[in-house]
């Protein structure tokens, strides 16, 4: 267990460090409460969901593993939420998908999905006092299959996936409501090609089409806010996505859309934190998907490294926090998931501290001024204060488990709960 009055002392010296380069470490502690992270449900499952727990993901979803101590229905899925947030310090968000509607009164197929089967959710989400954020569900359906959904040349499936985005809209407009917090409501689709198509614009033109219909009708912004995802490729549609980066972008510039940014949607080249400040030139919000891809997007939990502190520095240096939603998107199936949970979102709000602890009006100051060696061995020097101590007494102050303190709670959670499923 951690003492106490070591980590006191230990957050003393570190603020007289920090104090030094004109860092005030007691407004960093007042003002990382601002990040709110929205966890998404689907790591306590494998994105199996509710709708048909035993069917098969498709659309290029895949989780692997086998570990034992999955979620197998909604309560479960509260319970190891619940548990999660015991172990993080702040208030965060919750991320449901579609197919995780209560549907023990009977089922409902994607277009027919109403707001009474997630209504449960909502009375959770007040309950736990966080936010609630939703999205549509284009994957693991059979009318998904052909590989096309809000695309498609065929427009009986393109009119009922059309049907499933206006549902969602109402639904996510009437969660907000409730909880009198907007709800982020984001579509992304898996439609794309194995091989070389020829008609991408046909494909993009039925896509466009789709989603002027399906966002037709405005809802309040303090009731639900839209984002659009994009992709650059994926299982099954490896030559072309049609959602594509250029594709959504331009899609939301146009039509006043938060553009969604998953730093696993890119080729390992492009760097998510680079297109932040380039996207909020001309939208007013975006929304993140924070994961760790590993080669391509194969959503592995997120780590304090280069990719995430950068997009948190980012936010951070540009007073861009009233202006970017922050999600998780991972799903790893091959360790005890709530453990994975909290090493993702710790290690994002790790960032955002990291961030926060930084002398950017020096830096600038130095960039400005063209003394290119200051700037870059302050950069340098930042990387070993102790950032470390100011997080830990952070951690004291929440009522959270401070360091690797958590990994024994987790266990005992295995232990008692997740091993008996």
């Amino acid at each position: 267990m951690a003492n106490k009055e070591m980590i006191k002392k230990a957050y003393e010296l570190a603020k007289e460090q920090y104090a030094a380069l004109g860092v005030d470490t007691e407004a960093v502690l007042n003002k990382i409460n601002e990040i709110k992270i929205s966890l998404h449900c689907w790591q306590t499952d494998d994105v199996s969901g509710t709708e048909n727990p035993d069917g098969q993901l498709s659309g290029g979803i895949q989780a692997t593993g086998n570990y034992p101590g999955k979620a197998r229905n909604i309560t479960e899925i509260m319970a190891d939420l619940e548990k999660v947030m015991s172990l993080l310090p702040g208030k965060q968000r919750v991320n449901v998908h579609a197919l995780y509607g209560d549907f023990s009164d009977g089922a409902a197929d994607r277009d027919a999905i109403e707001v009474k089967h997630f209504q449960g959710w909502i009375d959770w989400c007040k309950k736990q006092g966080v936010g609630m954020d939703f999205n549509g569900s284009f994957f693991s359906h059979p009318k998904a299959d052909s590989g096309f959904t809000l695309s498609s040349k065929d427009e009986e499936v393109r009119k009922f996936w059309v049907e499933h985005l206006k549902r969602t809209r109402e639904i996510a407009a009437e969660i907000g409501k409730q909880l009198e917090s907007p709800c982020v409501l984001n579509t992304w689709i898996p439609d794309g090609s194995k091989d070389t198509p020829v008609d991408r614009n046909g494909m993009r033109s039925q896509l466009t089409k789709s989603l002027d219909e399906g966002f037709a009708t405005e809802f309040p912004k303090e009731y639900m806010k839209d984002a659009v995802e994009s992709k650059v490729f994926g299982i099954g549609a490896e030559s072309m996505t049609v959602g594509s980066h250029d594709y959504y972008l331009g899609y939301a510039i146009k039509n006043n859309k938060m553009i969604c940014l998953d730093n696993g949607h890119f080729h390992p080249t492009e760097v998510v934190g680079d297109k932040i400040s380039s996207c909020l030139q001309f939208v007013d919000e975006v929304l993140l998907h924070v994961t760790r891809p590993v080669r391509w997007d194969s959503d592995h939990v997120v780590t304090l490294n280069e990719e995430v502190q950068l997009i948190a520095s980012e936010i951070v240096r540009n007073d861009f926090i009233g202006r970017v939603n922050v999600g998780l998107d991972f799903f790893d199936a091959s360790i005890n998931r709530i453990g994975a949970y909290v090493v993702g979102t710790r290690a994002t709000q790790k960032a955002f501290m990291i961030a926060m602890l930084e002398p950017t009006s020096t830096l600038v100051k130095y960039e400005e001024n063209g003394q290119n060696f200051e700037r870059l061995a302050l950069l340098e020097e930042l990387k070993t204060k102790p950032f470390g101590a100011v997080w830990d007494y952070y951690c004291l102050q929440e009522g959270v488990p401070v360091s690797e303190d958590y990994i024994a709670e987790i266990q005992a959670y295995e232990k008692e709960v997740l091993s008996k499923r």
